[in-house]
């Protein structure tokens, strides 16, 4: 069954596992599909839809929009997010000053058919605008409703609490949220460098790429499939050249032992590394991805496969994975 977590320190309560848009809504799957995986994700509990302005360049909050119009869910059964940074190429359609923040606030609520946005997430860190200035445009945003909770992606621990220290400075709403990747393979931010973040400032995190670009699912242990993403889009070429780096081929050599390991608690690869992410209590809510509404069915299972991760099993993991973050006692 779902669970809900509190987003850091706020009142908010998300779903342990959510749907995010990226490289799917507008681009790689139709309308119908769009709508078949969101309402699957919202039948199994999921409560939070993640978005961003530079996601099919606004094609996918677009179709967000016309779908959370249609299905008529109610505004208080559901969390929807947008991101500000890459809004188009010229001088203040990208980054985050009080113009951009502004006017890329106003287009996301259109495209996404709503009167405020739950979340809004600072996508990047921009070192061009100063911290204060973009501190003020989401304080006034929250102040005038037009958003619930801010936060960032990406960002750097010094760079979090510099704007949370800004924000109690000039008595501003602070950031509530980071959204950084997180998988087996990619650990140190959450797991070492946010650590103090989470007792001073109160921070919640809403996790993505739990899969790590498709390698933690196993279907690439032996070769990138004909019908994979990877070879299926021009624009996503990134994937394919990750897949096939030197890096890839020795992970991919842990996903195999890590296979192994799925099988004995008698779940899949896929299952077992979202309820990886899952047992951290750090984590507010993972941030799943769907092409089919099998997938969205698959992963949600992931909740049902945290209390076989005992403390043996993880400690397997992390003997097969190498890469667990030193602590530092200071």
């Amino acid at each position: 069954m779902m669970e809900y977590r509190r987003l850091g320190k706020s009142g908010l309560l998300v779903s342990e596992l959510s749907l995010g848009s990226w490289l799917t809504f507008g681009k790689q799957i139709d309308e119908k599909l769009a709508e078949d995986c969101m309402v699957a994700a919202y039948d199994a509990g999921v409560n939070f839809f993640d978005n961003a302005e530079a996601y099919a360049e606004g094609k996918s909050e677009e179709v967000m929009g016309r779908l959370l119009k249609k299905l008529g869910w109610r505004r208080d059964t559901f969390v929807v997010s947008s991101k500000v940074f890459w809004g188009g190429e010229l001088p203040n359609q990208k980054g985050l000053s009080r113009k951009h923040v502004f006017e890329a606030c106003h287009a996301a609520l259109r495209r996404l058919q709503v009167d405020y946005l739950d979340l809004y997430f600072c996508h990047r860190p921009d070192r061009h605008t100063p911290i204060e200035e973009t501190v003020r445009a989401m304080s006034d945003l929250i102040s005038q409703g037009k958003v619930l909770y801010w936060g960032t992606s990406e960002w750097s621990a010094q760079e979090i609490m510099e704007a949370y220290a800004v924000a109690r400075q000039y008595h501003l709403v602070p950031p509530t949220m980071e959204q950084p990747q997180y998988h087996m393979f990619h650990r140190d931010k959450i797991e070492k460098d946010y650590l103090k973040l989470y007792d001073v400032v109160g921070l919640g995190t809403t996790i993505w790429s739990p899969l790590a670009s498709g390698l933690l699912t196993g279907k690439y242990n032996d070769g990138i499939p004909d019908d994979s993403r990877a070879n299926a889009h021009d624009d996503i070429s990134w994937l394919k050249d990750k897949l096939t780096g030197p890096e890839a081929q020795q992970q991919m050599k842990k996903v195999r032992a890590l296979t192994s390991i799925s099988k004995d608690i008698g779940t899949s690869m896929v299952r077992m590394a979202l309820a990886w992410c899952l047992k951290n209590q750090n984590v507010s809510t993972v941030i799943t991805g769907a092409s089919k509404v099998s997938q969205v069915h698959d992963n949600m299972q992931a909740v049902e496969v945290k209390a076989k991760l005992t403390p043996e099993v993880m400690e397997n993991i992390d003997t097969i994975l190498d890469n667990k973050p030193r602590l530092v006692e200071y």
